[in-house]
């Protein structure tokens, strides 16, 4: 099951981070988890909102450059490990991770695991058949 997220690219400045958080809010876009990753002069912020579509327009709307990808968002048990089994099983099938983020949802009791790999198919079968819980873009909303 794959997850739309969207990427928007700022120069790393005072503020810019300020700004795309505002646009959303006055659109009343609520934002489920976020990445950040920077280097000297620009950065990416990766988010995956509650409506994709209109993101995008408004924060084209705004000035700034957006980009639409897909991700996975996998369930595991908040505990020591957790991460470590999922990884484990994408290691053993050979796949890459492109990047990765996480989250904890409202209860305390599961950790969400956001993941772009090198092979999204192949990596969804694989954390299905090892038993992990993907989750919908409606069930990260509703975390």
């Amino acid at each position: 099951m794959l997850v739309e997220q969207i990427a928007v690219f700022l120069e790393n400045k005072s503020g810019r981070l300020a700004e795309i958080t505002a646009v959303l809010a006055d659109n009343d876009i609520n934002i489920r988890a976020l990445s950040v990753a920077d280097t000297a002069d620009f950065g990416i912020l990766r988010l995956i909102v509650d409506k994709v579509e209109l993101a995008k327009k408004v924060l084209k709307e705004n000035g700034f450059t957006v980009g639409k990808t897909t991700v996975i968002a996998v369930e595991v048990p908040d505990r020591t490990g957790g991460l470590a089994t999922v990884l484990a099983a994408i290691r053993d099938a050979g796949i890459n991770v492109e990047y990765m983020y996480a989250f904890v949802n409202k209860t305390g009791e599961n950790a969400v695991l956001i993941f772009r790999f090198e092979k999204m198919e192949e990596a969804i079968e694989t954390l299905r058949r090892e038993g992990f819980t993907i989750l919908s873009k409606e069930q990260i909303c509703a975390l």
